[in-house]
């Protein structure tokens, strides 16, 4: 039987990098930061501890590895929000799309948000690159402002202040404060109040609820 290591290899070396993270993120929820060991990492996918420090150069670029990762996946799962024609509802979508990003890796979203790696801090490579999965979310927002339907601003930092809303909303959940028959609930109405702030006509959240506009995220 091959090792999870052989397969990857067939794949290429994209798919060789991903299975390392992927073991190391399960590792790092399974066992804690200390099973976080090039040699546990290795033996755990059937490949020799030289690729992993080719490949990362230690355990300061693996955890920098999965940062990235994490914001590389969020980056596409953004891009591939079909695209609404109305541009609130967009923005919308993207918002919605987070949030269930985030449920679905919430190891990666930890170990973006929540130094769930003791001692790595993001340099400012890596804050860039973060930055970069938001870009869907910037350019929806400045089609709200071009359509006239947010009030004109800065769509960079709208997109920031959305964003700060979900994730407050998004992490409440993963923490378990947010039960999930009022977790969605909860996060459109934070999102349809931060997101009124910015409506050029404040009375369109009067009438787009139930049609799911109105609500910024």
């Amino acid at each position: 039987m091959n090792t999870p290591y052989q397969d990857a290899q067939r794949l290429g070396q994209s798919a060789v990098r991903t299975a390392i993270l992927d073991h190391a993120i399960d590792l790092l929820v399974s066992e804690g930061p200390a099973a976080l060991t090039m040699r546990r990492i290795a033996t755990g996918i059937g490949a020799s501890t030289k690729v992993l420090y080719t490949m990362f150069g230690g355990k300061e670029g693996l955890a920098d590895a999965l940062y990235r990762e994490g914001f590389a996946r969020l980056r596409r799962a953004q891009q591939q929000v079909p695209q609404a024609a109305d541009p609130l509802t967009a923005l919308n979508d993207l918002g919605a799309a987070y949030r269930v990003h985030a449920l679905a890796e919430p190891a990666y979203y930890r170990v973006m948000f929540e130094q769930a790696v003791p001692g790595y801090r993001p340099g400012p490579e890596a804050l860039a690159a973060a930055d970069h999965a938001f870009d869907a979310s910037v350019a929806a927002v400045s089609a709200c402002i071009d359509a006239g339907v947010f009030a004109p601003g800065d769509a960079h930092e709208i997109s920031k202040l959305l964003w700060a809303a979900a994730h407050g909303a998004v992490s409440l959940e993963l923490a378990g404060h947010f039960p999930p028959e009022s977790a969605a609930r909860r996060f459109d109405a934070l999102m349809a109040a931060v997101g009124q702030a910015f409506l050029a006509d404040p009375d369109r959240a009067a009438h787009a609820p139930e049609q799911g506009q109105g609500r910024p995220a």
